[in-house]
């Protein structure tokens, strides 16, 4: 009977570890990557015409972002000092990757010498975040941009941008600063624009 007991001990022991490993298994899945909310060429511009002409901080960051691929806390780092003649060098990058940007497109020499952003102000650098991701949602309204739009869907669509240009994704990469190649790939899948035109013209 002992024999038997211990038998049977040993059989629901296993089947209780093999339910655990099972429900820890489940737990485990990762969820698939979504596609980047950018903000589209044309998109841009209409933003970029709601600021006023005296809001140079509003305009100076939306450029840097969406032409130079700069996140928010790069965009309040920027100093004169890291204009190249036909580059940006970013010193303080995420994860403490040093690298080099494009000037955007239509930069003004007036702008560099209003950088750094807020160079008069006392707040902390998260105040400073705060100010310019209001002022982004108070221009994304008046043009009429989907209200998911955050201050990073301008650099998302500098990415998807160059992308559609053309760039290979590995030289995207190294402009945005990833460590890894999966996490630019992504912005192949973010504008499905293409892939229905050429549907159009297929069928």
């Amino acid at each position: 009977m002992k024999k038997s007991e211990n038998v049977d001990k040993t059989t629901e022991n296993r089947n209780f570890m093999s339910k655990n490993n099972y429900r820890s298994v489940t737990k485990v899945k990762k969820k698939g990557r979504k596609i980047p909310k950018c903000v589209r060429y044309e998109e841009f511009f209409k933003l970029i015409r709601k600021i006023p002409k005296k809001d140079n901080t509003s305009r100076i960051a939306f450029l840097l972002s969406y032409g130079a691929g700069m996140r928010l806390s790069e965009v309040l780092r920027c100093s004169p000092e890291h204009f190249k003649p036909n580059s940006i060098f970013i010193p303080e990058s995420k994860y403490g990757v040093e690298r080099i940007v494009p000037i955007p497109k239509g930069w003004k020499q007036g702008f560099t010498d209003k950088l750094p952003l807020f160079q008069e102000s006392h707040a902390k650098f998260q105040s400073k975040a705060r100010i310019l991701q209001r002022k982004f949602t108070k221009f994304k309204k008046k043009a009429g941009l989907p209200d998911y739009y955050t201050f990073h869907s301008l650099r998302h669509g500098f990415a998807t941008r160059c992308i559609e240009q053309g760039m290979p994704p590995n030289q995207v990469q190294v402009l945005l600063g990833h460590s890894n190649l999966a996490t630019t790939s992504v912005y192949t899948k973010a504008n499905p624009k293409d892939a229905l035109n050429k549907f159009e013209e297929v069928f």
